[in-house]
Order: C-alpha cells, then sequence, then structure tokens
C-alpha cells in the first residue's frame, strides 16, 4: 500500500463562473507545515460582468500568501497598502492581532473579459507571534530565485530555501513554498527539504514514486522520502509547500486562526461592533457568518 496520502479537496463557487477548490484543511489531513489552507482558484476566463470583488474582511493569526499564474488582483489592507498583485510574485501578508483587506479587479481589468488563475494560501503563526503587528511584504516576480536543474528543470523558491537558493520573504516558522516546472517526459528527484511536504499540482498529471497522480490532486509525501517525479507529454507545473509541523493544533473558524478559542471569539465580536482598524477609502464590509465555535 502506498505511503502517499491524497487529498482531492472540494469546489465551492466564489462568484459567478468562478471557482475554488479548497485543498487544505481536509478531513483526512488539517495541515502541511504551517500551511493550514490551500485554495486553487481558476483558471477561468471571467466575463466583464462578472463580480469577483471580495470587499473587506479581517484576520487573526495567521499569514496569507497569495500567487498568481495568471490574471492580476488589487490588494489594499488597513495598514494602508495598496499593491497590485502579478503572475509570479509572492504577496504575505501578517494579520498577527488583526489586520482587514480586500482583493478587488484592477483598473485596467475593469469592464473588460479577464483571466484569473492564483493560488491563495493561510499559514499559521506560531503560537508566540499571533498577537504580533501586522504587515505586509510583497515580492516581485524578478526578486524570487530560480534555478535551472538537470534535465531542465526550473525550480523558483517563493518562500524558504531550497538547493542552495533562499527566498527574501520573511517566513514567522520554518516555511517552503516552490514553483516548479517540468519538461515534457522529465524525470526529477525531491529530496525532503523540510519536515513535511506536499505536491500539487494546478494543471498537468504527473506520476509519483512510480503511481499516477491528477492534476488538481495533493499528494502528502511520507516524513524523509524522496519524491521521484515524472512528467507526462505535456510536461508538469508542480507547487510544493511544506515547513515544520505547528507547535500545537489551531482552530480555524472564518477568516480567524488561532491556538486559543477566545481570540477568535474576541475578533468575531470586534468585526461585528465595526473596531478593526479600517481600509482607508472603503466601506464595503464583508459580513461574518454566525459566530457558533
Amino acid at each position: 500500500m502506498s505511503d502517499i496520502l491524497r487529498i482531492t479537496g472540494r469546489l465551492s463557487a466564489l462568484a459567478d463562473g468562478l471557482k475554488v477548490r479548497r485543498v487544505l484543511p481536509a478531513a483526512a489531513r488539517r495541515a502541511v507545515g504551517p500551511f493550514v489552507f490551500f485554495d486553487h482558484f481558476g483558471p477561468v476566463t471571467l466575463q466583464p460582468e462578472t463580480d469577483s470583488d471580495v470587499g473587506a474582511h479581517p484576520h487573526i493569526g495567521l499569514a496569507t500568501v497569495s500567487y498568481l499564474f495568471e490574471g492580476s488582483l488589487l490588494h489594499r489592507d488597513s495598514l494602508g497598502t495598496v499593491q497590485k498583485i502579478t503572475p509570479g510574485a509572492i504577496n504575505w501578508m501578517t494579520a498577527g492581532r488583526g489586520i482587514v483587506h480586500s482583493e478587488r479587479v484592477t483598473n485596467e481589468e475593469l469592464g473588460k473579459p479577464r483571466r484569473l488563475h492564483g493560488l491563495q494560501l493561510w499559514v499559521a503563526l506560531p503560537p508566540a507571534l499571533e498577537l504580533t503587528e501586522p504587515s505586509f511584504q510583497h515580492v516581485p516576480a524578478a526578486d524570487l530565485p530560480a534555478q535551472v536543474q538537470r534535465n531542465g528543470v526550473q525550480v523558483r523558491v517563493l518562500v524558504g530555501e531550497a538547493f542552495g537558493a533562499r527566498s527574501p520573504v520573511q517566513p514567522a516558522s520554518p516555511t517552503l513554498y516552490l514553483d516548479v516546472q517540468l519538461p515534457p517526459h522529465t524525470e526529477w528527484e525531491l529530496p525532503a527539504l523540510v519536515a513535511e511536504m506536499a505536491v500539487y499540482s494546478p494543471e498537468h498529471n504527473f506520476d509519483l514514486n512510480g503511481e499516477s497522480m491528477a492534476a488538481q490532486e495533493m499528494a502528502v509525501l511520507p516524513v524523509d522520502s524522496v519524491a521521484r517525479l515524472r512528467a507526462g507529454a505535456l510536461g508538469a507545473r508542480l507547487i510544493v509547500i511544506g515547513g515544520a509541523p505547528l507547535e500545537q493544533p489551531v482552530r480555524m473558524w472564518w477568516n480567524f486562526v488561532s491556538t486559543d478559542r477566545a481570540r477568535i471569539a474576541d475578533a468575531a465580536q470586534r468585526w461585528e461592533e465595526d473596531r478593526f482598524e479600517a481600509i482607508p477609502g472603503e466601506t464595503q464590509r464583508v459580513a461574518a457568518p454566525k459566530w457558533n465555535l
């Protein structure tokens, strides 16, 4: 029997014509390293009338990590950050004690058909940093290290360190996030770079340790194992995530993550009473579900 844990995720509609596949958390696995949330959206062409904006909403106790393959988004937050998110760049927003942000269509794409494809991940902050001050890091695509390895395999180090290259992103705990491209029919070995690791292909089938993996299926790797990867006729783009295990289990409710239930309850009350710091110039707020944790 294979030691690989397979997670297919579940689809939900974020907006008209825009579906999201939520892979983490799953019943079989709540986290991989510090990653507690893994959403894959697209690839899709959205029509001009499609409202894909996500209005102002809060976070605590986590860092959001946004990465696009196609399209663009406009990020605004309560720190006053206004940042256009484009393919290949990493946007790491540390919520800490609390932050509010929105993600909207850019002015350049407003009223036009637009492509959208990407990932949004959440990283749980270590317990000692759950109440840290919020912050935002943007690293353009050109500033992320990329290496071409044997057989033409390209590895971009989005977060963490691998194969002698280190990302300028500063995570809160040992974290690994790679974008790997395998040419057609290429074989490549992925060593155990961190304690916990998983591999996911947004669009391509591939082989892992001699087993066929479907596109949009996450493979959580056995601890300390070498992953033997092989691309098919179309090649394969692979996302690798992982890192040190969580120091202790976390609770998740709506957009909040914490080891302490009381902190989540307090955040829910603060949002209900409009006591989070606002995004400059934004008045639209996303309503929270009824608190029931």
